[in-house]
């Protein structure tokens, strides 16, 4: 099979099984479980609250983080568990075996030494301080692999303006392929493209 199909086969299959699990979130809707839907959630290149059943534990999240909550943990051995055979048998069995190994999220908080190259502004007292206009960075590994970063808070501290890079299989349909970038190196860069452009003035 051409290299191609069998990359696009992977990136639906992938694509498909996360949309599964999402609709199956009712069905996991238990109180020890609300960082495996967030991990979840979190993952889809879409953007974390793409989907219905995702709004309400990602604006939960929103919240806990403001309030300076840890970050959830997700067991997934106990979360899978309690999904319906025919859900479970849906998922490719390669994606469910590594779920556990080397897949979680943490949040790193936002500012000028850890932000988007886009993001990053000048403000406060006469606007002499290099500032982040994200409240938070979550990075989700999946198999010990950075698969998507959500830049929240983007639109203020409420933390419901979100950006998603997506870093999975590449040429997955609908979503841009992202560079890997190294946030805590933004700021140079910003710096250096500022110098760049006054120097050309």
């Amino acid at each position: 099979m051409n290299h191609a199909i069998r990359r696009l086969l992977r990136n639906v299959l992938v694509t498909l099984s996360l949309a599964m699990t999402l609709s199956a979130m009712p069905t996991l809707a238990h109180a020890d479980d609300w960082g495996c839907q967030v991990l979840l959630c979190l993952a889809n290149p879409g953007g974390p609250e793409q989907y219905s059943a995702c709004v309400p534990p990602i604006e939960k999240l929103w919240t806990a983080l403001r309030h300076g909550d840890p970050f959830p943990t997700c067991d997934f051995s106990a979360g899978l568990v309690s999904l319906s055979p025919d859900v479970r048998n849906a998922i490719p069995a390669a994606w469910l075996a590594n779920l556990g190994a080397g897949t979680g999220a943490s949040n790193t908080w936002a500012g000028s030494g850890y932000c988007r190259e886009d993001l990053l502004y000048w403000g406060g007292l006469e606007e002499s301080m290099p500032l982040c206009r994200a409240a938070g960075a979550i990075n989700v590994m999946i198999d010990g692999t950075l698969y998507t970063r959500v830049w929240w808070g983007t639109g203020g501290i409420e933390g419901s303006s979100t950006i998603t890079e997506y870093y999975g299989p590449p040429d997955l349909p609908g979503v841009p392929d992202q560079v890997a970038y190294d946030p805590t190196e933004a700021f140079a860069r910003w710096m250096q493209a500022q110098d760049d452009a006054s120097s050309r003035n």
